[in-house]
């Protein structure tokens, strides 16, 4: 039989992975800044399902050195094929786009009908846990423990309540590289970690009010903590794939907590808009709800909505793989 040499499998790899048509990168991007926006939902889950996340971290990882072997030099085109150019630039403008047209609706959907799209969510995380499973090459005990490991994690980083930050300039900065750390990473919200540190209502209305100042000191955050943590996932896959995998696992059943539709507010706070939000909660059941407000806890449509963002994670899922999706071998 006629063997394959490697450096045949290399390129005809690299053409599969850039084969993509744009359009289906910009949906993904759109899906992956609603997500984003979401407290509890994390961008690198959206981008795992779709079947481009090594994508990304290779083309992420590709920068800093075509910076100054190609861009530095005026090999623009070069550096523009080597970084995947077209391929991030269209999934950032899907991002942008999505957190820029959805932040007010999402933050309106948030506080009208709290039960039916925090279950919605619940179902989209369930989903997206099934999905990452069928990605470990091989089941073995020793996994229980990165497993149990991240689930301890992020049940623990859910429990936490909201601090009330000081929304300065080095906060921005910090809070971007922070939250983009998050944001790459399959089940770790990014957004979450942004309501934890208190920089999450001051970062939606740099967003909402166009504050390009501030806008531009988050966004100068996310670049340095994007290129310093897609370097150490990709050399996390490459030696401890299916440790990896279990850990982020563990990851997004923790983040279910978060998630959970039916809440009891433990403490408030006032922000600067003179209004009343949320400090601490913690997940109730249905029945606990429905006594402690008085209010039907919508467990049927709660359930339909769940429903919904199970299926959602199915479609995106077969999307990824008819659209040229793909996935690390």
């Amino acid at each position: 039989m006629r063997q394959t040499s490697p450096t045949l499998r290399t390129n005809e790899k690299t053409v599969a992975l850039r084969s993509q048509g744009l359009p289906s990168v910009f949906l993904r991007g759109l899906a992956m800044g609603a997500a984003d926006i979401v407290p509890g939902v994390s961008g690198g889950t959206i981008a795992f399902i779709s079947g481009i996340y090594f994508r990304l971290l290779a083309a992420v990882n590709a920068v800093p050195k075509a910076l100054l072997t190609d861009l530095i030099r005026g090999r623009v085109a070069v550096f523009w094929q080597v970084c995947d150019g077209s391929f991030l630039m269209t999934l950032l403008g899907g991002i942008v786009f999505s957190i820029a047209t959805l932040a007010s609706a999402i933050s309106y959907l948030l506080t009208t009908f709290p039960i039916l799209l925090w279950s919605f969510f619940f179902g989209l995380i369930l989903a997206s846990v099934w999905h990452v499973g069928r990605e470990v090459r091989q089941y073995h005990w020793r996994l229980v423990l990165p497993l149990l490991a991240g689930i301890a994690f992020a049940w623990w980083i859910t429990s936490l309540p909201a601090m009330a930050a000081e929304p300065s300039v080095p906060m921005f900065l910090f809070a971007g590289a922070i939250a983009i750390c998050a944001m790459i990473l399959p089940g770790i919200s990014g957004s979450f970690i942004l309501v934890i540190m208190g920089m999450y209502v001051p970062v939606l209305s740099a967003i909402k009010g166009f504050d390009v100042g501030l806008l531009l000191l988050f966004v100068g955050g996310c670049v340095v903590g994007l290129f310093s943590i897609a370097r150490v996932i990709t050399w996390a896959f490459d030696r401890f794939h299916d440790t990896v995998l279990a850990l982020l696992i563990g990851f997004m059943l923790g983040a279910l907590n978060k998630v959970w539709p039916w809440k009891e507010t433990l403490s408030w706070r006032i922000n600067s808009a003179g209004e009343q939000v949320p400090v601490h909660e913690v997940s109730i059941s249905p029945a606990f709800y429905a006594n402690l407000n008085g209010l039907d806890p919508l467990v049927f449509q709660a359930l339909l909505m769940a429903v919904a963002g199970i299926l959602l994670v199915l479609v995106v899922e077969w999307l990824g793989l008819r659209f040229g999706g793909c996935k690390r071998s």
